[in-house]
């Protein structure tokens, strides 16, 4: 490839955590460097840059979406959920934060804005989950600190805050 095939940066524009943002990007960029390099939230983390692990889920208008394996020009006009806009603008956390603080639902934390993230859409889509459907979830996942017992009990214990209306899903 000479250096005239090469594409050039090219400017983007979408809507991260409610907020319109706006950044530079070559279109060979993955969704979760633009996020971590240009945008600055480091949130999103990088573990296999396979989409197995899910370390890097976000939900991407709504719905959850690899970060490594898409591309920042795919996110083009899009709104774009990360875990830094999970909390309140006040610092509230959200009711899965919450629970998975008060269950010890994490250890080393790295896998956790990924799970945080996929346990949104799901609590947003099956306000009433089983342990069945947050173990599915939770399959595409990998986390080696815990044995996973704490995260499903404090899905499970938010998803019932939620429905009782003891807290506000803010992106839910």
């Amino acid at each position: 490839m000479n250096q005239d095939d090469r594409a050039e940066a090219r400017p983007i524009r979408l809507v991260v955590n409610g907020e319109s943002r706006c950044g530079t990007t070559e279109p060979r960029v993955h969704l979760a460097d633009f996020l971590r390099g240009e945008l600055k939230l480091t949130g999103t983390h990088v573990g296999c840059e396979h989409g197995v692990c899910g370390a890097c889920t976000v939900l991407v208008d709504g719905h959850s979406a690899r970060a490594c394996l898409m591309l920042a020009v795919q996110a083009e006009d899009c709104r774009v959920e990360t875990i830094e806009g999970l909390a309140g603008k006040d610092g509230t956390p959200h009711a899965l934060q919450a629970a998975f603080h008060e269950l010890h639902a994490l250890q080393c934390g790295y896998c956790t804005p990924g799970i945080l993230m996929s346990l949104v859409e799901l609590l947003r889509d099956h306000p009433d989950p089983d342990e069945a459907a947050v173990r599915d979830v939770l399959s595409g996942h990998l986390c080696r600190c815990t044995g996973y017992q704490n995260i499903v009990a404090a899905a499970l214990r938010a998803a019932r805050r939620l429905r009782e209306g003891q807290v506000d899903g803010r992106i839910a």
